[in-house]
């Protein structure tokens, strides 16, 4: 994708879970894309339909992809993608929005293992899908956190066992957040991908990550505002975690979401292209 990136200063931010930035400025290594007018980045082989309407670009399938509901945790299945062909492969634990697993997280399960992973997609509702924003609200205040990292934990889990080289995480939304709590809760991750999910700012509890941050934001997300986000990423410094934070101007919460309102697809692009250059360069 030919795309303008626009690096200017405006304030020290990481990543979080929403994120609210105001202006495109940026200082230290947090960087304000500028998508302008972009073209699609990569050659697909077509989109795949979410069921909702909508559809995840499939992307350049480097593999072709074997993928199945397997139970990974206790009776709860999750959506297990990989290479069909045998190798040793990174591991990634993807980790659904508020909405729960369902064909769009599948779909982007897929999508990344076609890069080259062994893909799990967890589920933390346990096989609860919302229907409407009430229902996604009220499954992701009921969830137990301890069961939670519980879950994720048995996940990275599987993953090793499939002979993983190395795992890392990525979640979305919720997913996001959850993505940052099992960072706080498993010392041997490689790799935390966070997209405008909820942020820990203790420096004490960031110390015990031991491996570089990726952070996704659009800077009309009002649900973190933006001294959160400098504060996030002034603890992240202090606690000498790597990390990288991008924040795309114009657009809110849940952008990279193709069955939301918010959905923003240029800027879904250039950041999944930085997932996957920021996911290779720590897990391959």
């Amino acid at each position: 994708m030919n795309k303008n990136i626009l690096m200017t200063i405006l304030f020290l931010g990481i990543l979080l879970t929403f994120t609210g930035c105001e202006t495109s400025t940026t200082i230290d290594n947090t960087e304000t894309i500028n998508t302008g007018n972009t073209d699609s980045q990569t050659g697909t082989t077509g989109p795949a339909d979410t069921g909702n309407g909508a559809a995840v670009d499939t992307g350049s399938m480097q593999y072709e992809v074997e993928s199945s509901d397997v139970e990974y945790f206790n009776g709860v299945n999750g959506f297990y993608a990989h290479p069909s062909v045998d190798g040793n492969y990174p591991g990634v634990i993807m980790i659904h929005e508020w909405w729960g697993l369902n064909a769009e997280i599948k779909a982007y399960a897929e999508k990344l293992a076609a890069e080259g992973y062994n893909v799990l997609a967890v589920d933390l509702y346990n096989g609860k899908v919302a229907a409407t924003s009430d229902e996604a609200r009220n499954y992701s205040r009921s969830i137990n956190q301890t069961q939670a990292i519980e879950n994720m934990n048995t996940a990275f889990n599987y993953l090793k066992d499939r002979d993983s080289t190395t795992v890392g995480s990525l979640g979305w939304c919720f997913g996001g957040g959850q993505s940052m709590q099992l960072a706080l809760n498993n010392e041997n991750l490689d790799a935390t991908v966070i997209y405008y999910g909820t942020l820990v700012t203790d420096e004490s509890q960031l110390e015990k990550i031991e491996w570089p941050v990726l952070g996704v934001f659009g800077d009309k997300d009002t649900s973190i505002p933006v001294d959160k986000v400098v504060e996030f990423e002034e603890a992240l410094n202090d606690a000498g975690v790597e990390n990288e934070i991008y924040i795309y101007p114009g657009v809110g919460h849940a952008f990279a979401n193709p069955t939301g309102q918010n959905y923003a697809p240029q800027e879904t692009q250039d950041a999944w292209s930085k997932t996957l250059n920021f996911l290779d360069r720590n897990l391959k």
